[in-house]
């Protein structure tokens, strides 16, 4: 086997403007997320209104999740994105106005908050449609041998982006308010638009075009129940994330528990980034496709170990460092999981089975932020945070007991196919 060259996806150009355009959009999306908790809890004092944010963009993200892998599997993706950014500049732009001055003099603090969450919710519906259009996109961008080192660069700037933007919010909030912080977000999603067309129209490789809607949904369905590999990562990360969203009640942590003000809030958010940032890059000169599936159950065990310590931390350097590792171990476990729905999955598919993964993982970030916030009204912040840890390692070490399949899985043999199949 030829020696692996980590900077292999990044030699190809329409890859590299697409990292660029990717940059943008989740620096300005996490920036924004930040922003918007800070606000909405400042009007209400409440961390369950934080657990409303999650909430309202879960639902349509959720509800839409599989209809939209079928349309994104039936056109063609870059002018599919092109039309995702627009409309998510306009949820920027609102944002932006409902923080205006003239807004905050005239409108009630209810009516500000339920046009917030009324954006969010839009944005949880363009969800529904990035996940599955950006997935299938750098399919079309890199060759199949490479896939894994896409997947690494692709996570790796997607953390990056989230390092950023979330630790620029927190200081930007302190420097310029929140509302000029907003236009800082509408500005980097006009500009990811503009970039997006120097990546030319892809083909649409889906051999059948105009398929009815519920074959189409059922297809993508069965693949992923009777992939194992597929549905354990998409099940482990799920859980993890469900009951491991300790950092959905940072801005609690940070005003009425660590008492940090903005600048600490933005430096406990940017924590996970970061320690996800620097294992992606490792990961890009040592691959981990060997013992996939233990290393993913041993990430996972990490991270709830780090969720739990964060719980019970009073102490903001040591609530940092919880948050640092448990970015770390995430991170392996984000660039496994994508590396195996990027091998597994054929070209025809990708949609949908993005599209599932959405379901699985990333509308679980919304759904675990409303699950942290109404146990940290039940429980209390410390104790809902520590028992969302202990979820996480009850899940994994069961999987790791009833599953022994993909306990032993191993990417190797399948990469090495790809190779051979590419040259």
């Amino acid at each position: 086997m030829q020696k692996k060259d980590p900077y292999a996806a990044l030699r190809y150009r329409e890859f590299n403007i697409f990292l660029l355009v990717r940059f943008a959009l989740i620096f300005g999306w996490s920036m924004q997320f930040i922003v918007i908790e800070w606000q909405v809890y400042a009007l209400t004092k409440d961390p369950l209104s934080l657990g409303l944010i999650g909430l309202f963009e879960f639902a349509p993200a959720f509800l839409m999740a599989l209809f939209a892998g079928h349309i994104v599997d039936q056109r063609e993706k870059r002018n599919l994105l092109a039309l995702c950014i627009a409309a998510f500049s306009l949820i920027s732009f609102g944002l932006f106005w409902l923080t205006s001055q003239s807004v905050i003099e005239a409108w009630s603090k209810n009516s500000i908050l339920y046009s917030i969450y009324a954006l969010v919710f839009f944005g949880g519906f363009l969800r529904a449609f990035f996940g599955p259009t950006i997935f299938s996109l750098v399919a079309l961008i890199v060759p199949k041998k490479i896939y894994p080192n896409a997947a690494t660069w692709n996570s790796s700037t997607w953390q990056m982006a989230r390092v950023l933007g979330v630790g620029f919010a927190g200081f930007s909030i302190s420097w310029i308010g929140v509302h000029w912080s907003l236009c800082v977000v509408f500005g980097l999603v006009v500009f990811s638009f503009i970039i997006l067309f120097q990546i030319p129209k892809k083909p649409i490789l889906n051999p059948k075009i105009g398929e009815n809607i519920v074959s189409s949904l059922t297809e993508g369905l069965s693949f992923v129940f009777k992939t194992k590999a597929v549905l354990g990562a998409l099940t482990l990360d799920m859980v993890s994330v469900l009951f491991g969203g300790a950092i959905a009640l940072a801005a609690v942590f940070a005003q009425d528990i660590l008492k940090v003000g903005p600048q600490g809030f933005g430096v406990l958010v940017a924590a996970p980034s970061v320690g996800a940032f620097l294992t992606m890059l490792v990961t890009a000169y040592i691959p981990i496709s060997k013992n996939a599936g233990m290393k993913l159950l041993v990430a996972i065990f990490g991270f709830g170990v780090c969720i739990i310590v964060f719980g019970l931390s009073s102490v903001f350097w040591i609530s940092v460092v919880a948050l640092f590792f448990s970015g770390v171990t995430d991170g392996v476990s984000m660039v496994i999981r994508q590396t195996i729905l990027q091998i597994k999955t054929p070209d025809h598919m990708r949609g949908r089975v993005s599209s599932v993964n959405s379901m699985f993982v990333g509308s679980s970030n919304e759904l675990g932020a409303l699950e942290s916030g109404l146990t940290a009204k039940l429980m209390g912040t410390a104790t809902a945070v520590v028992f969302g840890g202990t979820m996480t390692l009850i899940t994994v070490v069961t999987t790791a007991l009833v599953s022994p399949t993909f306990r032993k899985l191993d990417l190797t043999k399948d990469i090495e196919a790809h190779e051979r199949e590419e040259g």
